[in-house]
């Protein structure tokens, strides 16, 4: 009984270490994420959607929409696609007030894509990808939050598309060391449910 105790004990031990070491694999792969800027030629700039208040974007989405503007104005890519749905009672959706803050920054309204959809970031980058394929763009750069970019461009690649990061260092997602942490916690477990809802599903 005591060596089955002993290996049962050492089993347990084992799977805490690996899950331990899955987590820090994870959190640093984040980190190491968030600190890139991979802002190469592609087909169209993605600008995950943000809190936005009857058309207005508030800081996050705000953050994000300042760098894919400069990332357009830099050539990156001809077309910026914003992405995000609406809550019930908006009046836009969070696609649509990204557009409408390039617009109103200069970027010809040809130009921008709105994809008015997803509750989540699977939900949105599944609609990405979709739009992407239907106008035969292959490559896109990833603008979010930079704790946000690793999952959000992993899940575009997931999509059959290839997807670069370019966080945005502006913005309340860069308040200092305890935001950071707080996010790449928060993203560590997302990111770890995403891996675990594609086994499972």
């Amino acid at each position: 009984m005591r060596a089955v105790a002993r290996l049962i004990t050492r089993l347990v031990a084992l799977v805490v270490v690996l899950a331990l070491l899955t987590v820090a694999v994870v959190a640093g792969r984040i980190v190491l994420e968030a600190r890139a800027d991979d802002r190469r030629a592609a087909d169209a700039i993605v600008v995950l959607g943000a809190a936005q208040y009857d058309g207005e974007p508030q800081a996050f989405l705000t953050a994000r929409l300042e760098h894919a503007l400069e990332l357009y104005q830099d050539g990156v890519a001809p077309h910026v696609i914003t992405v995000g749905g609406a809550r019930p009672g908006d009046r836009f959706s969070e696609a649509e007030a990204g557009e409408r803050w390039l617009v109103a920054h200069d970027v010809p309204e040809g130009d921008v894509e709105p994809v008015p959809r997803g509750g989540n970031t699977l939900a949105s980058m599944s609609a990405v990808a979709v739009l992407m394929r239907e106008q035969g763009w292959r490559s896109a750069v990833v603008v979010t939050d930079p704790w946000h970019s690793l999952r959000s461009t992993e899940m575009l690649r997931h999509q059959g598309r290839d997807a670069w990061s370019s966080p945005t260092r502006t913005g309340p997602a860069n308040d200092g060391p305890g935001v950071a942490v707080r996010y790449t916690t928060r993203e560590t477990g997302a990111y770890l449910y995403w891996l675990w809802q594609r086994v499972t599903t």
